[in-house]
């Protein structure tokens, strides 16, 4: 009977309220900046793929499930640097103390990307398709600021057969009218904004998603409850800053708010991240979500053109569902496309 009560809290809290979260969590986002905010968009020398897998809350029937493909590059860029910093170049260390005491601002360009997410919780099902643009201006000899857009829509769809929380098998639920099994979808148009201001040493992005709030109304012949609920404004702050603590060890603290108007615990989140980088080769770090859980990371490039990360996140004795579950997984695989030099600002550790 508790995991019944769980799984409907799951369900009905996680995966859709008027005005919650509905945006997926993302633990590995200081590996992919790229999926909060679309001002990344070509900050890179190549075009940078990323696939995701996140099964949340590994043990709760429901639980979110997120993956997710992106791509980005740049447009119109050619101060490509001289030396690489890519992967093992014989004889140098590609994240010493020499490159970032000669990192200089990119010039002008462009970028473009791409977003495709579907995150699906319980009964509900989010599919995401977004086109994005960003343009990147040095400030400085050594700052660069950016800024970007990202369009399409979102798809929301409910999946009736599975709103059954007897357990007896039957989907029947006054709360659907007289639509007992079968989907109902929404298409809404989606768009989201953001900035990024980086340097040598630190970056600092201000994005919002969700940008345009709108109304899903669910609406059978019965006229039924699921008429409410509301796609709410996400807004992200990020920060960061790189720490040489020897020729061959980065570390990059950082930070991430999140505010969302009306959420259903709290309206701000904060999260703290610290990564550690050896070289251009290896990197493990951890997180703390206020209120939610803790996080540990571990990636490696296997070389100048693929990379993988995994992190496991594990709830915190403030997250009602700790009890419930055997923590969350993710898996991210990178794919450096075009990768002839790796001009890495602090946002890639």
């Amino acid at each position: 009977m508790k995991r019944i009560l769980i799984t409907a809290i799951v369900v009905l809290g996680t995966g859709w309220m008027a005005q919650s979260q509905q945006r997926p969590h993302y633990t590995q986002y200081v590996i992919n900046p790229f999926i909060i905010n679309p001002a990344i968009a070509g900050i890179d020398n190549y075009a940078d793929l990323k696939m995701s897998v996140r099964d949340q809350w590994v043990g709760i029937n429901g639980a979110p499930k997120t993956t997710y493909l992106t791509i980005h590059g740049p447009i119109g860029k050619n101060d490509y640097r001289t030396s690489s910093t890519s992967f093992q170049v014989p004889g140098e260390n590609p994240r010493g103390r020499a490159y970032w005491e000669n990192y200089t601002a990119a010039e002008p360009h462009h970028g473009a990307g791409f977003t495709f997410i579907n995150d699906r919780t319980g009964s509900f099902n989010f599919s995401t398709v977004m086109a994005s643009y960003a343009y990147h201006l040095g400030l400085s000899p050594t700052t660069n600021i950016s800024a970007g857009l990202s369009a399409g829509i979102t798809k929301v769809g409910i999946d009736i057969s599975k709103q059954d929380f007897s357990g007896n098998g039957n989907p029947s639920d006054p709360a659907n009218g007289s639509l007992n099994t079968g989907n109902l979808t929404k298409t809404r148009p989606q768009m989201a904004a953001g900035i990024w201001l980086y340097s040598r040493d630190y970056f600092i992005g201000l994005s919002a998603q969700n940008v345009l709030p709108s109304t899903i109304n669910f609406v059978d012949d019965n006229a039924s409850i699921l008429e409410k609920g509301r796609m709410v404004p996400h807004m992200f702050l990020t920060a960061g800053y790189r720490f040489l603590l020897s020729d061959d060890v980065n570390a990059v603290p950082s930070l991430m708010v999140k505010y969302i108007k009306g959420s259903s615990f709290r309206e701000f989140q904060p999260e703290a991240n610290l990564k550690l980088q050896y070289r251009d080769q290896l990197w493990l770090g951890g997180s703390y979500r206020y209120q939610d859980g803790f996080a540990g990371m571990l990636g490696m490039n296997i070389s100048n053109t693929f990379n993988v990360s995994y992190a496991y996140e594990k709830s915190s004795n403030n997250n009602i569902l700790r009890d419930f579950n055997s923590g969350t997984h993710e898996l991210v695989f990178g794919f450096m496309i075009g990768n002839k030099y790796s001009e890495k600002c602090p946002r890639c550790y």
